[in-house]
């Protein structure tokens, strides 16, 4: 007695064919959902457009207020961001360089020689009314010939915005011309913020966090600033995305993070550490956006504070591809 009527073979065959179109289906189905979510995501085309060729931000004048998408094109050939400072009423970027740029220099000067402590001790001439400015965010540290987008919310008033990377003589950007007024009026974009992939929550007291698995592909995150504070070098927490290569060292990529340190923020960047931006600092309770397309690879999110690991405030994850 015969168990099958044919040959096995023949049985084989249109179970193959039928499971290759199963999963050819499921295929196309992904890469169509994929599609779907990269059409949601895609970059808004108003957008303020900011350049720096060499060490400079070259960029509108005024701008309106509310949600706004600044899209940073670093053609430079060095790691560049920038942060909008929100000044106090009556003081301008004039103030900042009679009263502020000096100081820490002077500071920053002391520090490179080995006067750690008289450097810091340089930073009490600072005027009181510096206390009064307001860190309102802008990118993170994005990388030469790459292109950071960051979405914000501004309150009108005037702000300036600065890179205070430095350079490879210990000099900061901003004495170097990355300093640019920027006027924000009380009339509203009338835009409204994207709406995120991934939600971040950066705290100085429980770290960095995010709510899912990060993948490949184009993504939007969310920042919210659960809490805020001056570190140990007098900056707030940021969050920072970084493309680490296999032979990059984190302890590197950690002690460059504190500007403070006289080999930290400094030209050029840690070996095999390319930066793709962020959100810079802004007060508790404000919500940044970032766009980016993350390939497979070893990626970390990092703040410019010293003690990030410590502090919770250095997270590395992987993309899989």
């Amino acid at each position: 007695m015969k168990i099958f009527s044919k040959p096995f073979f023949l049985i084989v065959i249109p179970l193959c064919v039928f499971f290759n179109c199963k999963n050819n289906k499921k295929t196309d189905s992904i890469e169509s959902t994929i599609a779907e979510v990269e059409e949601v995501i895609k970059e808004p085309s108003n957008v303020i457009n900011v350049v720096t060729r060499s060490m400079e931000f070259q960029s509108v004048d005024t701008i309106f207020s509310g949600w706004n998408t600044f899209k940073y094109q670093n053609l430079s050939n060095e790691t560049h961001f920038f942060l909008l400072d929100k000044y106090p009423e009556g003081k301008t970027v004039d103030n900042a360089i009679s009263d502020i740029a000096p100081v820490f220099e002077e500071g920053m000067d002391l520090i490179n020689a080995g006067k750690a402590e008289e450097g810091f001790a340089a930073f009490g001439k600072l005027p009181v009314w510096f206390g009064d400015i307001v860190f309102s965010g802008g990118t993170g540290l994005i990388a030469p010939k790459y292109t950071a987008t960051t979405t914000l919310k501004l309150d009108s008033g005037y702000y300036i915005m600065e890179c205070y990377v430095k350079m490879p003589n210990g000099k900061f950007h901003t004495l170097m011309g990355m300093a640019k007024p920027l006027i924000v009026l009380e009339e509203d974009s009338g835009n409204t913020p994207p709406e995120a992939t991934v939600n971040i929550t950066l705290s100085g007291a429980e770290g960095i966090s995010y709510d899912k698995a990060i993948t490949k592909g184009k993504q939007i995150f969310s920042v919210f600033v659960k809490d805020q504070k001056p570190h140990e070098n007098f900056i707030w927490h940021d969050l920072n995305l970084v493309k680490l290569d296999e032979y990059a060292s984190e302890d590197a990529l950690e002690a460059w993070m504190d500007w403070s340190d006289p080999k930290g923020l400094i030209t050029p960047v840690p070996n095999g550490v390319t930066f793709l931006g962020g959100v810079n600092d802004m007060p508790a309770g404000k919500t940044g956006y970032f766009y980016v397309d993350l390939k497979p690879g070893k990626y970390a999110f990092i703040s410019e504070v010293p003690n990030t690991k410590q502090k919770g405030l250095f997270k590395t994850f992987e993309i899989i591809d």
